[in-house]
């Protein structure tokens, strides 16, 4: 089982590394056909996401408030068969944002993985700093940054 779990971290790694940058469609692209992405918080980018097109949409918002995003991997845990593989991932953000200024904060992330396809991601990250970041850009006249969260 330690070379599938290595491998399995590898392609997390890897998609966090696209995602950075600016490949998040490569991340759509790796969830299965029936699939949940949470992200926790009651603000324009939390909710739960069971489409491709809702995730696609969720992550043109990202790239929109929060351009540039980069994400540092610290930590990626695997465990279990590749029928039912679980991750766990610990991942610090750094953005440039669109106001100007810079937003840092540590995320962590479970995610579930059936045959190589995400059934499931259940991210949260500190929401208390990601809505003083949200409030700033609203406060600015980025009206986004206070929309209705993406679901569907």
């Amino acid at each position: 089982m330690g070379i599938y779990h290595r491998i399995v971290a590898r392609q997390v790694r890897k998609a966090f590394a696209q995602i950075s940058a600016g490949n998040w469609e490569a991340m759509v692209a790796g969830m299965a056909p029936s699939f949940t992405y949470r992200f926790y918080g009651d603000h324009a980018l939390g909710g739960e996401r069971r489409t491709h097109e809702a995730l696609r949409r969720w992550w043109e918002r990202c790239f929109r408030l929060l351009p540039g995003t980069r994400f540092d991997v610290q930590d990626v845990i695997v465990g279990g068969w590749p029928w039912n593989t679980q991750v766990a991932t610990a991942v610090t953000v750094h953005v440039n944002v669109v106001d100007g200024s810079t937003y840092e904060n540590v995320v962590h992330q479970f995610l579930r993985i059936r045959w190589g396809k995400i059934t499931e991601v259940r991210t949260l990250e500190d929401t208390a700093v990601l809505q003083r970041t949200l409030d700033r850009l609203a406060a600015a006249g980025y009206d986004e940054a206070h929309a209705e969260p993406i679901v569907g």
